[in-house]
Parts: structure tokens; C-alpha cells; sequence
């Protein structure tokens, strides 16, 4: 091979064809008629120029990719090569389908090795994405199945490809290329005797890929967060105790934040009025409040364009003692929150018993989930929302001292990076010296990322000031997670090994 003095990727032409046409000759000797006739390629690239592309090395071809759009719903099940390319005419091709479908790829034997085909794929990969399409898929052929065909089926063979007990050249170099086997096709390609007429059809996610929606709505891929780290300090009323709320949400709302977070039990301070009853008591006075500060927020949400997630506040159903908070979103709709695991004081001092109820929330930023601090310690909980599509996690919090802080912060992250997920946390500083068993605070707000290439390397996004009454405000991306979850350096949700374990939520 002469030195590369210059390798480009260029849209195919018919002025391509003659040369294009001895490449697929030399690439597919072993195929009969083996090449695209010159209406046939005239007609991929006047119904879909942009899917037709080659490679040339020195300025002659080297490889080549053909594609068209399909609606994959019509052929999803098994079809054949005829079949998919409306018997050669690509009739089946559709500017309004969904999927991109292979027809053709191929790299001239003395340009394999050089990774040009990954250059074809990658190609691919980004047309889909700017298309909006759902995937690419193709019938991948398994040119050595023919020496395995007496002693394995196509499953088996593929089985033995994968566990690189057996090496096929092609369907290994789709693996490789983030595809997935989806299943059998029979009778594929005729005269494809290396492959005994089987392939496999191989197919890529786009995890960027967008549902049309009918109504103008849309999910927003950046979204602003504002923590609230919270001052205790004495309220002369619950009025004062709403203007300092409202003064925060102002805040976090002029940097157009898409959520404020409050931290669990803000409210306390109302509780000095109370300091002469007992424990039980005064918490359970505290209570009487929670449904004026709910519709309050809930007013707030509307008039400052913020989904709110009210830290959490004491709620008696029931006759029952709970630790419950509010997602008042910004379209007026309003969401409750329970948390399950009461710390043994909360159970001991204030008779406190813990919910029942673990969902995921559906907003304009996406699915989101809450936990109320000693609740992220259990990584189960987190698993089910993970399960469920969220992508935001936040968690309010109240901690005493340094090593409770650290207790809540240190699972946050871990399960930030378990579930592929943000988490964002925030809680109390300072001290109320009015009220029983709330009497100082330790904090640090902070947002925690999963630990790969696009994300800090620590895993910590941001972080407020220790023990200072301040906001944080931070941007994430939801797009980031999209391509975590399936080209991460590790894939924690997806390489569970759900063969020898499994999670389920307990209905009630």
C-alpha cells in the first residue's frame, strides 16, 4: 500500500460509480453479483444523498456506506435483504421513518486495518442523532458460520462470538461497535453460502433520540438547579418564616433555576413557640402548619416559574406521625413525598413512624425522585427510582453533627455513581437554642455526577460553603447520562446481574 497522504469522508456521486463499482468487485469476491448497478446507486443517492457516503484514501474510494430510512415497524420482525430494499428499488426508503438501515459497508481489502470503517459507523452514528432517528439497524452477514454449521446453530454461533470463543470478522466488528444482536434472519441474503443465507440483525440506540410530540411541551436537557442551604434562625411567625422562603426562591428563580431545594425540617424554628410542651407534643404542633407552607410554595412555583421541592416538613395522617414533603411544580400540580426510614430519634423522641410510598416524579426537566436524607442510605430505594428513568435525585437533609453529615454525603455520591444518576443535596446550618432536640445544624449543599470522562473526575459537579447560609446554583446535563448509560467506561444499571438477583417494590 502507497503512503496516505490524505484520508476524507465525501458524499458519494454517480460520477463515483465506475470506481466505486470495481471496489465492490475486489471487496466481495466471494459473493456473486456483487456489485450495485448503476441505477440502483443513482437512485439511493437522488432519494437520500446524505445516507451515501465513501471513504477515499489518496483520493480513491476505499470503503463505502449505504443507507436508507425505513419505518421500522413494518420490517422489525424478520424480513430479508430483498424485502428491505423493496427488491433493489428502495421503494422501502422514507424521509418520515424512524430508523436507518444499512444496505451496504464495506472497506477494500488493502485498506482494512486502518480503522476506516469505524470512520463509516461513527458517520452513521452522527446522521442518526442530527435526523432524530430512533437507531440504525442492518442484517449483519456471519461469513464463518459455514465451518460451525454441522455442530452449531446461528444462536449458538453467536453466543460463542460474543464469549470470543469463536472470531467471525464481521459480527465481531459490529460488537465492537456498540451494536447489539437483536435476533435471526432466515434466508436473508441469497447466495450468501458463506453465511449459509443467515444474519443477524444488529442494532444501535440513539440515546438522543426525541419522540415527536403532539403538544408544545419539551423536556429540557440543561437543567439549573438551586440548592438552598438553609440559616436556622427564630421566626416571630409563620409569615416571617414564608417572606425568608420567598426571598431564597426569588433568588435561585432570578438565575432561572428549574428547581429550588429546600432542606428537610426548615420549618423548625416554628417550633420555639411550643418549647414548653413535651417533645411529642411540640413536633405535632409544628405540623399545623404544613399544609399553609404546601400552598404556599405551591403559589411561589407558579409566580416564579420554579418546580419547588419543599424540603420536608412533620404530617400527621391518620393520627399518625410522618416526615412528608411536596413537589409543587410550576404548572400548579402538586406531589407528595414520604420518608421511609425514620432515624431511631425521630422514632424515639418524636413517635415518628415511616411511609410506605417510593415513586419516581414526571416533570418538564424529566423524571426526578426524592429522598429525605437518612433515606439515601439505603441504596435499594435509590435502585427503584433508577429503575423507573430518573435522572435527578434530591435529597434534603438535617444533620447534627460532622459525622451525620458525612454519613448522608458520602452514600449521596455513591449513589450518584451506582445509578448513573445527579444528586443533589442540601440542608441546615447554624442552631436554634429555643428548641428541643433541634439544637445545632452541620451542612455542606453540594451536587454529586457520576465518575467518567464527562464529568469531574471527583464526581463532584459543585459545593456550597460548609456552615454558610448561601444558594448554589448548577447546571446538569440529562444528555450526559443518555450516553453514560450505554458508552460509559463502566455500565453500573446495565451490567446488573439480574440472572442471580432482582429488586422489586412491594405494592401495598
Amino acid at each position: 500500500m502507497e503512503k496516505i497522504e490524505n484520508i476524507e469522508l465525501k458524499f458519494l456521486t454517480i460520477q463515483d460509480y465506475q470506481e466505486l463499482k470495481e471496489a465492490m468487485i475486489e471487496a466481495y469476491s466471494n459473493l456473486p453479483n456483487s456489485f450495485w448497478k448503476h441505477r440502483e446507486i443513482d437512485t439511493l443517492i437522488k432519494e437520500f444523498p446524505e445516507g451515501q457516503v465513501v471513504i477515499k484514501v489518496n483520493g480513491e474510494i476505499a470503503g463505502c456506506a449505504l443507507s436508507i430510512i425505513v419505518q421500522y415497524s413494518e420490517f422489525e420482525e424478520n424480513h430479508s435483504y430483498r424485502e428491505i430494499t423493496g427488491n433493489y428499488t428502495f421503494k422501502t426508503h422514507t424521509n418520515d421513518g424512524d430508523v436507518l438501515y444499512g444496505i451496504d459497508v464495506f472497506i477494500k481489502s488493502e485498506y482494512r486495518g486502518l480503522r476506516l470503517g469505524r470512520r463509516l459507523y461513527d458517520y452513521r452514528k452522527e446522521l442518526c442523532e442530527n435526523l432524530n432517528l430512533r437507531g440504525i439497524a442492518f442484517g449483519g452477514r456471519i461469513p464463518n458460520y459455514h465451518k460451525f454449521a454441522d455442530t452449531l446453530t446461528p444462536k449458538q454461533y453467536i453466543d460463542k462470538v460474543r464469549m470470543k470463543e469463536i472470531y467471525d470478522p464481521v459480527l465481531n466488528f459490529q460488537l465492537s461497535n456498540d451494536f447489539h444482536p437483536a435476533r435471526i434472519l432466515k434466508g436473508y441474503l441469497e447466495g450468501d453460502k458463506a453465511s449459509k443465507e443467515y444474519a443477524v440483525l444488529l442494532e444501535w440506540d440513539n440515546v438522543y433520540y426525541e419522540k415527536p410530540k403532539k403538544k408544545a411541551a419539551t423536556i429540557k436537557k440543561v437543567v439549573r438547579l438551586g440548592l438552598v442551604q438553609w440559616q436556622m434562625r427564630n421566626y416571630k411567625d409563620l409569615e416571617g418564616l414564608l417572606q425568608q422562603v420567598e426571598f431564597f426562591i426569588d433568588a435561585v428563580s432570578g438565575y432561572r433555576c428549574d428547581f429550588a431545594l429546600f432542606p428537610e425540617f426548615f420549618n423548625a424554628p416554628l417550633m420555639a413557640e411550643y418549647n414548653h410542651l413535651s417533645e411529642p407534643a411540640a413536633i405535632r404542633e409544628l405540623s399545623s402548619f404544613t399544609a399553609a407552607i404546601r400552598d404556599r410554595f405551591s403559589e411561589l412555583s407558579i409566580s416564579y416559574n420554579i418546580n419547588i421541592i419543599s424540603g420536608s416538613m412533620p404530617e400527621i395522617v391518620d393520627g399518625v406521625l410522618y416526615n412528608v414533603g411536596y413537589l409543587c411544580k410550576r404548572d400548579g400540580t402538586v406531589e407528595r413525598y414520604e420518608k421511609i426510614h425514620v432515624t431511631p430519634d425521630e422514632a424515639k423522641v418524636w413517635g415518628m413512624q415511616g411511609g410506605s410510598h417510593i415513586q419516581t416524579f414526571d416533570t418538564d426537566c424529566g423524571k426526578i425522585g426524592v429522598l429525605i436524607c437518612y433515606d439515601v442510605e439505603f441504596p435499594e430505594l435509590s435502585r427503584l427510582l433508577a429503575d423507573d428513568g430518573m435522572d435527578l435525585l434530591f435529597v434534603p437533609f438535617l444533620t447534627d453533627t460532622q459525622n451525620g453529615y458525612s454519613r448522608v454525603r458520602n452514600c449521596a455520591q455513591a449513589r450518584a455513581i451506582e445509578n448513573e444518576c445527579y444528586v443533589a443535596i442540601a440542608g441546615s446550618v447554624g442552631n436554634l437554642p429555643k428548641v428541643h432536640n433541634m439544637d445545632i445544624q452541620f451542612a455542606q449543599s453540594m451536587v454529586f455526577t457520576p465518575c467518567d470522562f464527562a464529568f469531574p473526575a471527583n464526581g463532584i459537579k459543585a459545593e456550597a460553603t460548609p456552615n454558610t447560609e448561601m444558594i448554589l446554583v448548577v447546571d446538569v446535563d440529562i444528555d450526559l447520562l443518555r450516553e453514560l448509560n450505554t458508552f460509559g467506561s463502566v455500565r453500573n444499571l446495565r451490567d446488573r446481574r439480574k440472572d442471580i438477583f432482582e429488586l422489586k417494590k412491594i405494592s401495598k
